[in-house]
């Protein structure tokens, strides 16, 4: 099946926006995401999981130094360019929520559209050192319909758990974006099943680079971006060692069919009392 038989009827256009960050480095990691997306025509843009911090912390201090809470000046930015441009952004970002006993960080992911902060979603699996410096995410998964399009948001690790993706897509989300930071070798082979098995568009934007920290972790990011459809097609698939941007026509709601044929339905079918 071709991404073609996919523009039948409400037609959107999402970006794949798979960069380097360098780590700690703010400033330029957001520019450097600005840029490109002033240089694609796209409605949805996804950037790749903490596109503005890097990864590879060494310490608590170097995540305090550079987490942010939801309202910064690089989401101002990105509020004033999707009022502008009529747009969608979607990408992740250390997030520093303030408490009574001091801040707490969380491995976070936005969706941002038409002006106004969407989602602020908070990382539910952490993966690997992140579990010494996160705390894992307390808002749960949620779908909000932008422009008739049904969005919804997971990052990275929450791949490995299928009840991230179900929850999604009993959610209703026609596409599930889904910023990452991938190092194992079989998660773009896994999103196959995911995109199958709850027949939704799955887009996943990783990141290239290599980064190191003092722990003698030595990471070297996948790359390999891509797009899979609610019937497991790659409609595109970007390299694993470079930056890129590619953009693909989808009709989203093709993934509201979860008729399997005239006897299934993919959620009615469903008998959760034996799910233990």
């Amino acid at each position: 099946m071709s991404a073609g038989e996919y523009t039948h009827g409400v037609t959107i256009t999402l970006a794949l926006v798979q960069t380097h960050p360098r780590f700690l480095a703010l400033e330029k990691n957001h520019a450097h995401a600005v840029e490109l997306i002033d240089s694609t025509d796209a409605d949805v843009y996804v950037l790749p999981e903490l596109y503005l911090n890097g990864y590879a912390f060494s310490n608590l201090d170097e995540l305090a130094r550079t987490a942010l809470p939801a309202e910064n000046r690089y989401f101002d930015e990105l509020l004033a360019i999707s009022m502008e441009k009529g747009i969608a952004i979607c990408g992740g970002y250390a997030e520093s929520a303030r408490g009574d006993a001091g801040p707490t960080f969380f491995n976070s992911a936005f969706l941002i559209a038409d002006g106004e902060l969407l989602v602020n979603y908070r990382k539910t699996h952490l993966f690997f050192r992140e579990t010494q410096f996160f705390t894992a995410g307390d808002t749960g998964f949620s779908v909000v319909e932008w422009r008739d399009v049904r969005l919804g948001v997971m990052i990275c690790f929450d791949w490995f758990y299928p009840e991230a993706a179900r929850a999604l897509a009993l959610a209703g989300a026609d596409v599930i974006l889904h910023p990452s930071n991938l190092v194992l070798p079989y998660c773009q082979k896994a999103m196959y099943a995911r995109a199958v098995e709850n027949r939704v568009f799955i887009a996943t934007v990783n990141r290239v680079g290599r980064e190191t920290n003092t722990h003698g972790d030595d990471l070297t990011f996948t790359g390999a971006s891509q797009l899979v459809s609610p019937s497991g097609e790659y409609l595109v698939t970007l390299p694993i060692d470079s930056e890129e941007v590619r953009t693909v026509e989808i009709d989203p709601t093709v993934a509201r069919s979860k008729q399997i044929n005239e006897f299934n339905d993919l959620l009615a079918g469903r008998r959760p009392e034996f799910y233990r």
